[in-house]
């Protein structure tokens, strides 16, 4: 019982979350998802004029880090706003889009690797755009004056020089400049490499004869609050790294709190999604003002922006000041972000990917299942390799809990017993269960031990599965193309047969249970059969139904996490088939009081009629000392109690049969008065009293009429089942 209720309390926690995630949070990202939509068509069909230039923003009446600027209340399309500016392309393995000449931005990047849908017709993936677009999203860098001096500084409606031609590859760098006619001139300078990370150098050369005090800056732009907000598990928005501390900010905090500011050395800041990172990098061992913040348009338009200031810095008449950051914009892809972060020291860097709370387990499980990638060529099959290895990790604990269930299953008809001697007092009932699980070497919580230990290894893969980009449209095998998605096939139509696709039915596209999630339904029904069978009717009606609501629930889950769940099953259905075989247990059925106590009957009879002096002798022993007298089952002889209480059960149990309730309690106080004998004085009268009310409960039972074969033959009655 109490196994029981720890495998339901564990089960239904599991069916909670899960319900959690499909009932409640995939309907809110729907609903947000379809707000955002119409939130930008409006913005479209808004009029209005350029953006607002940027104002420059301190605190000490100096200069700052220009804000973030209005957002406008119209927007162009983004194929518009890049024919209309002059540009330098970007050319890498990894990424291809330009830079506007117009303020030097880096505002134009498509990420080659990665569609928007499985199919590889699908567009490409746009991570920046320019500031007029519907979705801007750029980045940015320069100066600000330390003071109010009257300084003329490069912003972004500058339009920059060319010193050397383009395109920018990871063996071509791009130098870009601009004088203000005041002395001063501004070059930018713009390398990458061969995945996402861009260098930044700029230089500021003074002419003037006066000395000139600037602080060199960079920032990120986004327009809009995106559409894939609404996880409970992801982390998506402004996000960064201060003096150690990742610190993950909510658009929604910094609309309502206004600039949130750090002082830091070093460290990161950015703005993420689900599986891209836009992060300035500034010079790990400089001291750093960073901060996010929100400015919004009277037409409802939102624009959030990170940025980073360095201390001033005074330039001499005749000198020169060159300042180097760095701007990561491109995937999430875990091993690059490793890399970055040992290359440049970079702290947490791997944290853009969120790993949660649970990183020491995810991120190792997230390495195995990349490993046995790289080793098999498919995610799908690397997810099968993990389930093997657990296995055989966890397969002592998985064989000592197997064999204890084999005791636990042979020890039904005895716990039976008890549960109807006992029923009333629970105490006592406990303590006599505690009793025989001590005296037979069985426990009844063992068996849940290897389903805690994976418990979160499930929850981890989930979550590497959600989050991890190298999981994002990872194909296994024929139709699953995408294990980070669920399965895109539907009973409603049979797996495809039927010539019309899978309908959108919103909440109730649960409804919609793919090929995948049935197998696992029948896997984990395959997996009951072999479990004892509990004795509760309302707890085997609950299992019964188990594996159906898990089908139902697991169907709107991505498609890697239901084939974990079912190599897991066929696994473990295959291991405890042979662990249960080689126990000499019988597979699948349930384990009835009656036909234990039936068996058990035959052997007190036969102890009775040859030795059940040697029998009272031994459970004489046992029970030496006690004033009630045969409190506790019989030996392991399968002798009857003290109590004769075997034969009241012998004779329910076989009240229909051919043997006889009478003979057969008859035979119990005959042993139990055989025992009696051999114990204490106390042992006897107890035992007497107990012989006499045998028989009185036997002859009051109507199959003490019938024709009674002794005990001996009650296990050719046959009791009901």
């Amino acid at each position: 019982m109490e196994q029981r209720n720890l495998i339901l309390a564990i089960v239904a926690s599991i069916a909670i979350l899960l319900g959690f995630e499909l009932l409640y949070n995939a309907p809110q990202r729907e609903q947000q998802a379809q707000q955002a939509a119409q939130q930008e068509t409006t913005q479209q069909e808004q009029s209005g004029g350029a953006s607002q230039a940027p104002s420059p923003q301190g605190g000490d009446g100096g200069g700052g880090v220009p804000g973030a600027a209005p957002g406008q209340a119209g927007a162009l399309d983004r194929g518009e706003v890049l024919d209309d500016t002059q540009r330098v392309e970007i050319d890498t393995p990894s990424l291809t889009g330009s830079i506007n000449v117009k303020g030097a931005r880096i505002d134009d990047l498509t990420l080659r690797n990665y569609h928007q849908e499985v199919d590889d017709d699908s567009p490409l993936i746009d991570l920046l755009s320019p500031e007029g677009a519907t979705k801007a999203y750029y980045a940015d860098f320069g100066w600000a004056p330390a003071s109010r001096a009257n300084v003329t500084l490069p912003d972004g409606q500058t339009n920059w020089q060319v010193d050397s031609g383009g395109p920018l590859t990871p063996d071509n760098p791009v130098t870009l400049s601009w004088s203000n006619g005041e002395g001063l001139t501004f070059k930018r300078t713009f390398s990458i490499d061969e995945d996402f990370m861009f260098t930044v150098e700029q230089t500021v050369v003074n002419e003037t004869g006066e000395p000139v005090s600037l602080a060199p800056y960079g920032l990120v732009n986004r327009r809009g609050t995106p559409n894939t907000l609404g996880y409970y598990i992801l982390h998506e928005g402004p996000i960064g790294v201060f003096n150690g501390t990742l610190d993950e900010v909510d658009y929604d905090d910094v609309q309502e709190d206004g600039p949130i500011a750090y002082e830091t050395t070093g460290g990161w800041i950015g703005i993420t999604d689900k599986y891209w990172l836009v992060s300035l990098v500034p010079n790990q061992d400089q001291p750093v003002n960073a901060r996010f913040i929100h400015n919004q348009s009277n037409a409802g338009v939102a624009k959030y922006q990170a940025d980073v200031l360095y201390d001033s810095q005074q330039v001499a008449p005749g000198e020169s000041m060159t300042s180097t950051s760095r701007l990561f914009a491109g995937a999430k892809k875990v091993s690059v972000l490793d890399g970055y972060a040992e290359q440049y020291g970079i702290p947490h860097f791997d944290k853009a990917v969120d790993f949660g709370w649970f990183y020491f387990l995810t991120k190792p499980i997230f390495h195995a299942l990349h490993f046995f990638a790289q080793m098999t060529g498919n995610f799908g099959v690397a997810i099968i390799c993990l389930v093997v290895i657990l296995k055989i990790l966890l397969f002592p604990l998985a064989n000592k809990s197997y064999r204890s269930m084999a005791k636990m299953r042979k020890l039904q008809p005895e716990m039976q017993n008890l549960r109807e001697r006992f029923g009333e007092d629970k105490q006592r009932l406990n303590q006599e269960m505690m009793a025989l699980y001590k005296r037979e070497g069985a426990n009844p919580a063992s068996g849940c031990l290897p389903i805690l230990l994976q418990i979160p290894v499930f929850f981890a893969l989930y979550k590497v599965l959600f989050v991890t980009i190298e999981m994002r449209h990872a194909p296994f095998v024929g139709y699953l193309q995408d294990l980070s998605s669920k399965d895109p096939t539907s009973i409603l139509n049979l797996f495809g047969i039927l010539p019309w696709g899978v309908p959108e039915l919103g909440a109730l596209s649960i409804l919609n249970i793919g090929f995948l999630p049935l197998i696992m339904g029948i896997s984990m029904y395959g997996q009951q059969m072999l479990n004892p069978q509990p004795a509760d009717p309302m707890q085997a009606r609950i299992f019964q139904f188990l594996p159906v609501i898990f089908t139902f629930i697991l169907s709107q889950f991505p498609a890697g996490l239901v084939l974990y769940w079912t190599s897991n099953n066929m696994l473990t259905i295959a291991q405890q088939y042979i662990i249960m075989k080689r126990a000499g247990m019988q597979i699948g059925g349930k384990q009835t009081a009656s036909a234990g106590a039936t068996d058990s009957s035959a052997k007190s009879g036969g102890s009775s009629g040859s030795g059940g002096s040697g029998g009272g002798k031994k459970r004489a022993g046992k029970q030496k000392g006690e004033s009630q007298g045969g409190q506790q089952a019989a030996a392991a002889n399968g002798g009857p109690t003290l109590e004769g209480e075997a034969t009241d059960v012998t004779a329910q149990a076989n009240g229909e049969g051919d043997s006889s309730a009478d003979g057969q309690a008859q035979a119990g106080s005959e042993s139990a008065a055989g025992a009696g004998q051999q114990g204490s004085t106390g042992g006897k009268s107890a035992g007497g009293q107990r012989s006499r009310s045998g028989q009185q409960r036997g002859s009051s039972n109507p199959a003490a009429k019938r024709k009674g074969g002794g005990a001996s033959k009650s296990k050719k009655g046959g009791g009901r089942r």
